[in-house]
Parts: C-alpha cells; structure tokens; sequence
C-alpha cells in the first residue's frame, strides 16, 4: 500500500484543476482555519460546546454498537440483519455521552453518520465553509467515538474535511472492486454495497484475491485541519481513531440533475440481463459498448436529429420521456 498523494493546501482554497482529477489527493491544512478546527485543537469540550452552539434542536439519528463489534459497523454473524441499532436523539446528549465515554477502554459504540449541516447545525457554515466549485453541495456531518466503516464507494465526488479527531483513509481504485468481496447491492448497512472484508484483521484464505487490492491501495492519516478530495467510485474504508471525532463533507455531481443514479441501470441489468445464455450477454455487452461506453457523435449521426428520441442528447424533457418509457415496461 502507497501513501495518497499530498499537497500543501492554502486555507480554505482548493488547488486549481484539483476537481477535474481522477486521483485522491489529502490536502494539508486545507481547513485549519476554521474556528471549529481551532476550538478542536484546544480541547475535545471546547470542540462539543462550539458544536452545541450552533445546534438549534433538530434530532440526529444515531448508529450504537456494543463493545464486542470494537466499532467495525458491519452485519451480524448470520446475515440478517446488522451488529448495531438504530435510535435518534438531541444531538447534545450524544455529543456529552461521547465526552463521558473517552475514558472508558472498551466502550460501546456511537456512530452519526451523513447528517444535513445545514439542518442539525444552522449557522455552522457562517463560519466554516468551503468553495467546492458547486453551486449546491450537500453538507453533512459525521461524529461519534472509535469506529471503523467497510469499504464502500460513493456516485458523488466527495470533499471530506476533518475538524476533530484523526481518521485514517485507506482508498483501492475502482477497478479493484473483484478484489474486494463485496457483499449484497440491496441489503446493506448504510445504503452503499460494502466489502466483507475486515481491513484490521483480514483473513486472506477465506478472501485471497484482498491481498492484490491492499498492494494497490492508498491510505493517509488525517488530522484536524487537514482534507481528502475523494473522486467518485474511489472504494474508501474510513477508521475514526480518537474518543472524540467530527467531520464535515461535500458531496456534489458532476452531472445533470435530470439523470438519475446509474445504480438504477445496474440493478435493471440484473433483472434482464445476467441470467441470459452467454452469448446473448455478449451481444449485449457489445449493445451497451456502442450505446452507452463508447458513444460519441457518430454513434446517432444516420438518424435524422429530429428523430433520435433516446439516442439524442439527454435534456429534462428527454429524461422525464425516457423514465415514463421504462415505468410503462416494468409495470408491464
């Protein structure tokens, strides 16, 4: 495993060409000036109280685990169901039960996961914010004590900035998803198809292709200040190394609001397509190559433009044509 990649970074400025990369890249500093980060380094109560005053009474929803799951956020043994529950609370209460907890050697588990800013904590971003290049990012915030979240990977490219805490990245390229043994597309932990593979202890003789994926992985130590820019698709196992750790991210899409999430297509290609006798899989793959993967200006151009319909450049109206086309088939 290699170290990703690092930059320097000016405060609260991204590097010119930084969000047209296809590398990550962890980005020193990049935040070490908002008062959040400040009040952090100070001490973990100076971090909760600046964190309870920006707080204006909207519950969070909160992932607990017991010791024995040592914050690896997972499935529970027999797969059916997870390792931890589910319950909402002030976020006040949760933040001072992750105080009282720091001293404890094997303490349950808190885990608040992808929640809006903007709503849990109105006004934090007066004052501790950045310009990602997107009009309308979406803000969340993530906190609790030691944890440990499997490899996933998100559509979105994704800007994650520590304020409190250390957290340790460790990143494998899209295309080592073979090497990672994921598990279910639609029985997941948080919403994203994860690896089964325990990155603290993983036993290479029940997963042995893992090791190819670790000699191509990246990983990085974050500390407070400092921020990973994250491309899409990028697999990411993310491991919360302090009592007491916060982070904000920034989520946007480098594409139309009006196309929808290409895990839609997935799971209508596993519903028409791989269970097809191999050679019709093939003459699809080879469909899906000329359609989708490699078309290009030429793919369409013998069809008079007026009548391309869905092979034309997707619009909002073509969009809204195309998903009423695929409702009125699946209804069928």
């Amino acid at each position: 495993m290699k170290p990703i990649r690092e930059i320097a970074a000016a405060a609260g400025r991204l590097p010119e060409g930084l969000l047209e990369a296809a590398e990550p890249v962890v980005l020193r500093g990049l935040v070490a000036h908002w008062p959040m980060v400040e009040a952090a380094r100070r001490s973990d109560r100076a971090a909760v109280d600046y964190l309870r005053q920006c707080w204006r009474g909207e519950a969070v929803a909160i992932m607990t685990g017991p010791p024995e799951i040592d914050g690896r956020f997972f499935y529970n043994d027999e797969f059916t169901g997870y390792n931890f529950g589910r319950q909402d609370a002030p976020l006040p209460a949760v933040l001072e039960a992750l105080l009282e907890l720091r001293g404890d050697p094997r303490p349950p588990c808190f885990y608040v996961g992808s929640t809006s800013v903007d709503t849990c904590l109105p006004g934090f971003r007066a004052h501790n914010d950045l310009d990602v290049g997107h009009p309308d990012p979406l803000v969340s915030v993530w906190l609790g004590n030691r944890s440990r979240i499997a490899p996933h990977y998100d559509l979105p490219d994704n800007i994650a900035c520590v304020v409190a805490g250390r957290r340790r990245f460790t990143l494998f390229p899209p295309e080592q998803l073979p090497n990672l043994y994921v598990g279910p597309l639609d029985f997941t932990p948080a919403g994203q198809p994860v690896s089964l593979v325990d990155l603290k202890r993983p036993d290479f003789a029940r997963y042995p292709r893992f090791a190819e994926a670790l000699a191509q992985g990246q990983d990085a130590v974050l500390e407070p200040g400092d921020a990973l820019y994250l491309p899409s698709m990028w697999w990411h196992h993310v491991e919360a190394l302090e009592g007491f750790n916060a982070l904000i991210n920034y989520w946007w899409r480098q594409s139309p609001d009006h196309m929808d999430s290409p895990v839609a297509a997935l799971m209508l290609a596993l519903l028409t397509m791989r269970d097809l006798p191999p050679p019709q899989r093939r003459a699809w793959e080879g469909i899906f190559s000329h359609y989708v993967f490699h078309a290009d200006a030429d793919t369409a151009a013998h069809v008079p433009e007026h009548a391309r319909h869905a092979l034309a450049p997707l619009t909002d109206e073509g969009a809204r044509h195309l998903r009423a086309h695929l409702i009125q088939r699946l209804q069928r």
